[in-house]
Protein backbone atom coordinates (compact mmCIF):
# COMPACT_ATOMS: atom_id res chain seq x y z
CA UNK A 1 0.00 0.00 0.00
CA UNK A 2 1.44 3.28 -0.93
CA UNK A 3 1.76 6.14 1.84
CA UNK A 4 0.08 9.30 1.85
CA UNK A 5 3.23 11.14 0.52
CA UNK A 6 3.67 8.53 -2.69
CA UNK A 7 -0.43 8.71 -3.05
CA UNK A 8 0.05 12.85 -3.20
CA UNK A 9 3.34 13.00 -5.94
CA UNK A 10 1.59 10.55 -7.70
CA UNK A 11 -1.87 12.66 -7.98
CA UNK A 12 0.33 15.56 -8.80
CA UNK A 13 2.07 13.52 -11.62
CA UNK A 14 -1.28 12.49 -12.90
CA UNK A 15 -2.18 16.30 -13.30
CA UNK A 16 0.78 17.09 -15.16
CA UNK A 17 0.47 14.09 -17.44
CA UNK A 18 -3.25 14.16 -18.15
CA UNK A 19 -4.35 17.48 -17.98
CA UNK A 20 -1.28 19.84 -18.34
CA UNK A 21 -0.10 17.91 -21.18
CA UNK A 22 -2.83 16.47 -22.74
CA UNK A 23 -5.44 19.04 -21.98
CA UNK A 24 -7.88 16.47 -20.49
CA UNK A 25 -10.50 18.23 -18.49
CA UNK A 26 -12.29 15.14 -16.65
CA UNK A 27 -8.82 14.55 -14.72
CA UNK A 28 -8.83 18.32 -13.60
CA UNK A 29 -12.48 17.87 -12.58
CA UNK A 30 -11.49 14.79 -10.48
CA UNK A 31 -7.83 15.78 -9.14
CA UNK A 32 -9.23 19.42 -8.59
CA UNK A 33 -11.08 21.03 -6.01
CA UNK A 34 -13.85 23.16 -6.29
CA UNK A 35 -12.69 25.71 -3.96
CA UNK A 36 -8.91 25.81 -4.71
CA UNK A 37 -6.58 28.16 -4.54
CA UNK A 38 -4.27 29.47 -7.07
CA UNK A 39 -2.00 31.92 -5.44
CA UNK A 40 -0.24 32.11 -8.87
CA UNK A 41 -3.19 33.68 -10.74
CA UNK A 42 -2.49 36.87 -11.31
CA UNK A 43 -3.44 40.31 -9.05
CA UNK A 44 -7.10 41.31 -9.73
CA UNK A 45 -7.71 38.18 -11.55
CA UNK A 46 -9.56 34.94 -10.08
CA UNK A 47 -7.76 32.76 -7.86
CA UNK A 48 -9.92 29.42 -7.88
CA UNK A 49 -9.80 26.41 -10.74
CA UNK A 50 -11.17 28.87 -13.47
CA UNK A 51 -7.54 30.90 -13.58
CA UNK A 52 -5.40 27.23 -13.55
CA UNK A 53 -8.21 26.24 -16.72
CA UNK A 54 -7.57 29.25 -18.43
CA UNK A 55 -3.97 29.75 -17.99
CA UNK A 56 -3.24 26.47 -18.76
CA UNK A 57 -5.97 25.63 -21.79
CA UNK A 58 -6.25 29.04 -23.19
CA UNK A 59 -3.01 30.37 -22.92
CA UNK A 60 -0.14 27.86 -22.55
CA UNK A 61 -2.23 25.09 -24.58
CA UNK A 62 -3.41 27.56 -27.12
CA UNK A 63 0.38 28.81 -28.08
CA UNK A 64 2.09 25.49 -27.67
CA UNK A 65 -0.18 22.82 -28.63
CA UNK A 66 2.68 19.84 -29.00
CA UNK A 67 3.60 20.75 -24.94
CA UNK A 68 5.47 18.04 -22.88
CA UNK A 69 6.15 18.07 -19.13
CA UNK A 70 9.42 16.10 -17.85
CA UNK A 71 9.22 15.70 -14.03
CA UNK A 72 12.52 16.65 -12.94
CA UNK A 73 12.61 16.15 -8.96
CA UNK A 74 9.50 15.29 -6.61
CA UNK A 75 9.50 16.33 -3.03
CA UNK A 76 6.79 15.68 -0.68
CA UNK A 77 5.95 16.75 3.09
CA UNK A 78 2.86 16.28 5.11
CA UNK A 79 0.32 17.56 2.41
CA UNK A 80 2.51 19.45 0.05
CA UNK A 81 4.23 18.04 -3.12
CA UNK A 82 7.34 20.50 -4.82
CA UNK A 83 7.92 19.51 -7.92
CA UNK A 84 10.58 20.80 -10.38
CA UNK A 85 9.23 20.55 -14.05
CA UNK A 86 10.15 21.52 -17.17
CA UNK A 87 7.64 21.66 -20.06
CA UNK A 88 9.34 21.77 -23.89
CA UNK A 89 7.00 23.02 -26.76
CA UNK A 90 7.01 24.91 -30.19
CA UNK A 91 5.23 27.99 -30.66
CA UNK A 92 2.95 26.89 -33.26
CA UNK A 93 -0.36 28.91 -32.35
CA UNK A 94 -0.68 32.40 -31.24
CA UNK A 95 -0.09 33.49 -27.23
CA UNK A 96 -1.09 36.74 -25.84
CA UNK A 97 -1.36 38.30 -29.45
CA UNK A 98 2.11 37.25 -30.60
CA UNK A 99 1.78 34.77 -33.97
CA UNK A 100 3.28 31.83 -33.95
CA UNK A 101 7.38 31.84 -34.63
CA UNK A 102 8.22 28.19 -34.43
CA UNK A 103 10.50 28.41 -31.50
CA UNK A 104 11.42 25.93 -29.19
CA UNK A 105 11.24 26.70 -26.02
CA UNK A 106 11.28 25.10 -22.55
CA UNK A 107 9.69 26.37 -19.80
CA UNK A 108 11.04 26.12 -16.26
CA UNK A 109 8.59 25.58 -13.55
CA UNK A 110 8.65 24.90 -9.48
CA UNK A 111 5.32 24.12 -8.24
CA UNK A 112 3.91 23.93 -5.00
CA UNK A 113 0.55 21.78 -4.62
CA UNK A 114 -0.94 21.30 -1.20
CA UNK A 115 -3.52 18.16 -1.58
CA UNK A 116 -6.48 17.76 0.66
CA UNK A 117 -8.29 14.13 0.03
CA UNK A 118 -5.97 13.49 -2.94
CA UNK A 119 -7.07 17.05 -4.71
CA UNK A 120 -4.75 20.03 -5.66
CA UNK A 121 -6.24 22.20 -2.24
CA UNK A 122 -3.88 25.53 -2.77
CA UNK A 123 -1.20 25.64 -5.58
CA UNK A 124 1.94 28.44 -5.82
CA UNK A 125 4.07 28.35 -8.54
CA UNK A 126 7.33 30.14 -10.04
CA UNK A 127 8.70 29.64 -14.04
CA UNK A 128 10.58 31.90 -16.34
CA UNK A 129 7.26 32.15 -18.46
CA UNK A 130 7.73 36.28 -18.91
CA UNK A 131 11.30 34.88 -20.33
CA UNK A 132 9.97 32.87 -22.52
CA UNK A 133 7.30 35.40 -23.66
CA UNK A 134 10.23 37.62 -24.96
CA UNK A 135 12.12 35.02 -26.60
CA UNK A 136 9.27 34.43 -28.89
CA UNK A 137 8.57 38.08 -29.25
CA UNK A 138 11.90 38.60 -30.47
CA UNK A 139 12.33 38.77 -34.36
CA UNK A 140 15.70 36.78 -36.07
Amino acid sequence: MQSIIEQNKAVVLRFNKEFIEQGNMETFKELVADNVINHSAPAGTPNGPESMIYFLQNILRTGFPDLKVEILEQVAERDLVTTRKQIKATHTGEIMGIAASGKTVAINIIDIIRLRNGKYAEHWGASNFSEIIDQIEQVE
